[in-house]
């Protein structure tokens, strides 16, 4: 089984202009947040990636909300089309979720064409799928099952379930792994989703809610 993956593309943010308003040094920045001052100095140019905890980080340091570290330039729509399940079993038989999606929001990065967004729930996919957190995928598979053994990605069951996980090989099927719960053992996909992003809910922008009914939601791993 891989590690833990953070997945955030290379995105613009305002830790400079946060810290210039503040008078802080970057060595003040980065104590502030609670890392070194190389760290800070790589976040604050874009040479490391934000992932959700260094978001998180500094918007406690500079006292904003998540979304204000990032910038608001070249923001994407992206619909969100239910719940996945990392932790929790999403079974979405009576869910009635319409094409444009149960809602939409905005993310603050461009995103490639025909995108969907789904809202994690449960922890047993920690620290990088955080409940509530928003994972973004590609909404078409592109890529054989046998290219994703090994890596984490949102899938489909045949029985309809939707989880997200590590892939493995099975004896009759594919194997789903957690990083903190027992593992489900050989089964088939109909679908998976090729992960592009994972974003703190808090950091994205609440456009239009669509109506529709979530799936049922059972605290299985």
């Amino acid at each position: 089984m891989s590690g833990p993956v953070n997945y955030f593309p290379t995105m613009g943010n305002k830790l400079k202009q946060l810290r210039t308003a503040a008078g802080w040094t970057h060595e003040q920045a980065a104590d502030a947040m609670g890392v070194s001052r190389g760290q800070f100095i790589k976040l604050e140019r874009g040479e490391r990636r934000l992932t959700s905890d260094y978001i998180e980080l500094a918007a406690r340091a500079f006292q904003v909300r998540p979304a204000e570290i990032l910038e608001d330039a070249d923001r994407e729509t992206v619909p969100i089309m239910g719940y996945i399940g990392a932790g929790a079993e999403i079974m979405p038989e009576y869910e009635q979720t319409p094409p444009e999606g149960l809602d939409q929001i905005e993310v603050p990065f461009p995103l490639p064409d025909d995108m969907v967004a789904f809202e994690v729930r449960g922890d047993s996919m920690l620290p990088v799928f955080k409940d509530r957190s928003v994972v973004i995928v590609y909404r078409e598979q592109k890529r054989p099952l046998s290219a994703f053994y090994g890596e984490e990605a949102a899938v489909r069951t045949a029985d309809g379930r939707r989880f997200i996980k590590t892939i493995t090989k099975g004896s009759s099927g594919v194997n789903l792994i957690s990083w903190n719960a027992a593992p489900i053992e050989n089964v088939q996909l109909d679908w998976i989703g090729e992960i592009f992003a994972v974003l703190p809910r808090s950091a994205l922008k609440h456009v239009a809610q669509q109506g529709g009914i979530q799936g049922n939601l059972q605290l299985r791993r």
